[in-house]
């Protein structure tokens, strides 16, 4: 199958998780599936009330590899109504960068590709206060799995461009194929787990999700970043 990386990098992040609701608002420490999802969505254009056309995006395969993990932010203010007023609690990942792999038929990566080049409706990483920085695609289409990708792309941390060996986790959605095609040298894979983050509909007035198997390897090996203006992605700003 095809993949398609992209660079995910902001000021401000917020990833909502399950236990996200009312006057606390949480995030989780790398991007959701339905976070993603939504990304793509607003790129070619999905309204809310559309939930049929996120099947074929649902059905992506999507790996996270966190470059640099960042610092959880709390965001502590007053909201005020017609006659009362209350406190809200809002958390975000301050400075972090992930490279995201989607895994898929080519026709619907290459659309991907351009939406998020020219996009419909504006761009945010969970929440509308989070817009990304550029770029947001970082390379052509490849053809090699999704695991390895991630795993030979050089880091996008800019605080460690001058180093070497450094590591980093990768999340992927859970493909009984890696256990059959797995090499020595891909990384040794700790456990799986069942997230609530597979978006069934966006809809406000009937919002659902469901669970997704998530596989989380041991911390995988980079290779150093490249020199400026050699496949790095910085040559495009």
């Amino acid at each position: 199958m095809a993949v398609l990386l992209l660079r995910l990098s902001a000021p401000l992040q917020a990833w909502g998780t399950e236990n996200s609701k009312f006057e606390i608002r949480k995030t989780g420490r790398e991007p959701s599936k339905s976070g993603i999802v939504g990304l793509l969505a607003a790129a070619l254009g999905i309204r809310r009330n559309e939930p049929e056309k996120l099947r074929e995006l649902n059905a992506l395969r999507i790996g996270v590899r966190i470059d640099r993990a960042g610092k959880l932010l709390r965001d502590f203010h007053m909201a005020h109504a017609e006659k009362t007023s209350y406190l809200t609690e809002r958390y975000y990942l301050s400075d972090a960068v992930f490279l995201v792999g989607l895994e898929g038929e080519r026709e619907l990566l290459k659309r991907i590709e351009f939406a998020l080049s020219h996009p419909v409706f504006p761009l945010f990483l969970g929440r509308r206060s989070c817009p990304p920085t550029l770029p947001i695609v970082l390379n052509d289409i490849e053809e090699d799995g999704l695991i390895k990708v991630l795993r030979t792309y050089p880091t996008l941390d800019d605080s460690s461009r001058m180093k070497y060996n450094m590591t980093a986790h990768i999340y992927a959605d859970y493909s009984e194929d890696d256990e059959q095609n797995s090499d020595a040298d891909e990384p040794r894979v700790i456990g799986r787990e069942a997230r609530r983050d597979l978006a069934v509909s966006f809809d406000p007035r009937c919002r659902k999700h469901t669970y997704r198997l998530r596989k989380y390897p041991a911390a995988c090996r980079l290779p150093a970043r490249l020199p400026f203006g050699y496949g790095c992605p910085c040559r495009l700003l």
